[in-house]
């Protein structure tokens, strides 16, 4: 069964401190629903073409339905009512190739 993976790309970050009520709930409720960060906050990042060299979130879950589960569960919605006004970023749920 393929996996699923959330990418996550935050094209600008003002004030990071402002994430910090977001993270404390979005982690365990990413690990809760089987989610393992694969890449995060301080991974380097090399931008090609119209790529951004800021921060990128990559998130593996054992099949692509866990993944779109994990976004929609109730820890994770909690979560993102913490993403503070006019917080930006591109958030896809991508499956693998197996």
């Amino acid at each position: 069964m393929p996996k699923g993976y959330w990418v996550s790309v935050y094209p600008t970050i003002e004030d990071p401190e402002r994430l910090d009520v977001y993270n404390e709930l979005a982690g365990p409720a990413v690990a809760a629903a089987g989610g393992r960060v694969l890449a995060s906050i301080g991974s380097r990042v090399d931008a090609h073409e119209a790529g951004i060299a800021e921060r990128v979130v990559l998130i593996e879950f054992d099949s692509f339905e866990q993944a779109v589960a994990a976004r929609a569960s109730a820890a994770y919605l909690e979560a993102l009512a913490e993403l503070p006004d006019g917080f930006e970023r591109d958030f896809r749920i991508i499956e693998g190739l197996d």
